[in-house]
């Protein structure tokens, strides 16, 4: 395998399908089915989940809330997702931590480095969530932490297209996508895969961004050992 052990950035909107918000059961076990058959190829497996299918941070303050309280309202809805994804992954036979970030000691383990790595080695697919722990940063941010924490080989971004393309595929058919990108050229572009402060901590840390499609089946087994998926962002 080209990767031993990454990190799956899953946002909370990916969860929700074609509604508008919420968690849909078929997505869910889609998703759990993909880490599975990972895991049985022997792959450690990190996972950061988002909330913006239960509550945005950003959103919540642009409507006169503070933002503070905003973003731990998102971190908890993160919570939420990991504890669904822990649910569906245990149901089929797949061990599961879930770290959070926020002390929850009812529902979940506190985040703990050398906790989360014991379990990776384990084989235990590892759900860090809560973000930071911090308002005012991302989860995006907190994957880019989280795998440099854990020493992941790459970062997983799974989207709904095929990668990096210069406009949204969705609205403009003559879109162009990208084989590759340096930190630089997604900064400098404004591409919008990761936030700054993400892109900049992998660029520091030299970890690699492979922004891919989570619901084309296969593609992460594809991702791990080594096949053409996606888009990658790396130093070069």
């Amino acid at each position: 395998m080209k990767y031993k052990r990454i990190l799956l950035k899953l946002s909370g909107e990916a969860l929700s399908g074609d509604r508008d918000g919420g968690i849909s059961p078929e997505v869910l076990e889609n998703i759990a089915k993909e880490i599975k058959i990972a895991t049985e190829m022997g792959v450690e497996i990190g996972i950061v989940m988002g909330g913006g299918n239960i509550h945005r941070g950003v959103a919540g303050a642009t409507i006169g809330m503070d933002r503070t309280t905003s973003d731990h309202m998102g971190m908890l809805a993160t919570v939420i997702n990991s504890v669904a994804l822990q649910d569906c992954l245990e149901r089929m036979g797949v061990f599961t931590r879930v770290l959070t970030a926020i002390e929850m000691r009812r529902i979940a383990e506190p985040y703990i480095r050398r906790r989360a790595i014991r379990h990776l080695e384990k084989k235990r697919v590892v759900i860090f969530a809560a973000g930071t722990g911090n308002p005012y940063f991302t989860t995006d941010t907190a994957a880019a932490l989280r795998a440099t924490e854990i020493d992941a080989d790459v970062i997983l971004k799974a989207t709904k297209v095929d990668g990096i393309y210069d406009k949204d595929p969705m609205k403009f058919n003559d879109a162009v996508k990208f084989e590759s990108l340096s930190y630089m050229d997604v900064i400098n572009k404004g591409i919008k895969v990761m936030d700054t402060t993400a892109i900049t901590l992998c660029m520091e840390n030299n970890l690699d961004i492979m922004v891919f499609n989570m619901f084309e089946k296969g593609n992460i087994q594809k991702v791990v050992i080594g096949d053409k998926v996606g888009t990658i962002v790396t130093k070069e």
